[in-house]
C-alpha cells in the first residue's frame, strides 16, 4: 500500500507511523547506520552532566567545550539526519554526505536550533504549558531549514503556520515517542535505536504529507 510510486501520507498518526515503518524496512541500513551516527554524535552534549559534586578545573573545562559542542556543532549533524530521514520518506536517492550538509548553511542551522530552543525553554518556565505548545508548533524548524533553505525566523514562522491545527496531532505523536523509546530501553537498550528510527521516520512523514498538501494547494 505505501509504496506505490507518488504516494503521500494522509498526515493521520497511524498512517505516520505506518508509513515510516515501511520505509524503514525499505531503507533498513541506511537508516539504521545514520541512527548510530546521531547516538554517537549526541554523546558529548551530555558529558558535563556527569560533573555531579566534582567541580574541578577539569570538569568545568569539559562542561564549556560540552556546552559548545550542543550549541555550534551537534545541530549541524541533528539537521542533516533530519533530512536524510526526509528524503527516504520521499523515496529519494540517499548519500550519507546529507549528514554534514548542513555545513552549507551553518549559520542559519546554529541560529533556528538556538531560537527555537531558547523559545522552547523560555515556554516552560513561563508555567510549562506554553512549552509544550511551542515545542509542538515548531517541530517543523529543522526540516524547514534544510529542505526549504529557510532563515531562523521564517522557520519558525513557518513551523508555526504549518502546524496550525495539527498541534494535537504532533502532541499524540510526541506521546507515542514516549512510550517507543520506553519500550525501547525495556528490550534491553538496542531497542531505542529502532524506537528512534521509527520515531524519525513517523515525523519525518508528518512533515512531508503536510508540505505536499500545502503545495498542491498553492498549485490548486
Amino acid at each position: 500500500m505505501y509504496q506505490q510510486p507518488g504516494f503521500v501520507p494522509d498526515g493521520s498518526i497511524s498512517h505516520n507511523f505506518g508509513y515510516g515503518w515501511n520505509q524503514i524496512k525499505k531503507f533498513f541500513l541506511y537508516l539504521f547506520l545514520v541512527t548510530i551516527i546521531g547516538a554517537i554524535a549526541q554523546i558529548p552534549t551530555g558529558l558535563a552532566k556527569d560533573i555531579n559534586d566534582q567541580i574541578t578545573a577539569g570538569w568545568v573545562f569539559l562542561g564549556i567545550i560540552s556546552f559548545l559542542y550542543s550549541l555550534l556543532l551537534y545541530p549541524i549533524i541533528s539537521y542533516g539526519i533530519d533530512m536524510f530521514f526526509l528524503r527516504a520518506i520521499r523515496n529519494e536517492n540517499l548519500d550519507f554526505k546529507e549528514i554534514f550538509s548542513g555545513f552549507n548553511n551553518y549559520v542559519n542551522i546554529v541560529l533556528a536550533h538556538l531560537l527555537a530552543t531558547a523559545l522552547i525553554i523560555l515556554g516552560f518556565i513561563f508555567f510549562i504549558i506554553p512549552g509544550f505548545i511551542l515545542a509542538v508548533r515548531l517541530v517543523f524548524v529543522p526540516y524547514l531549514v534544510m529542505d526549504r533553505k529557510l532563515d531562523p525566523i521564517k522557520a519558525v514562522e513557518k513551523s508555526w503556520q504549518m502546524t496550525y491545527g495539527h498541534g494535537w496531532k504532533v502532541f499524540g505523536m510526541g506521546v507515542i515517542s514516549f512510550f517507543l523509546i520506553i519500550f525501547g530501553l525495556i528490550l534491553m537498550i538496542v531497542g531505542v535505536f529502532f524506537s528512534a528510527m521509527w520515531i524519525s521516520s513517523a515525523f519525518a512523514s508528518l512533515y512531508y504529507s503536510i508540505d505536499e498538501k500545502e503545495k498542491s494547494a498553492l498549485e490548486a
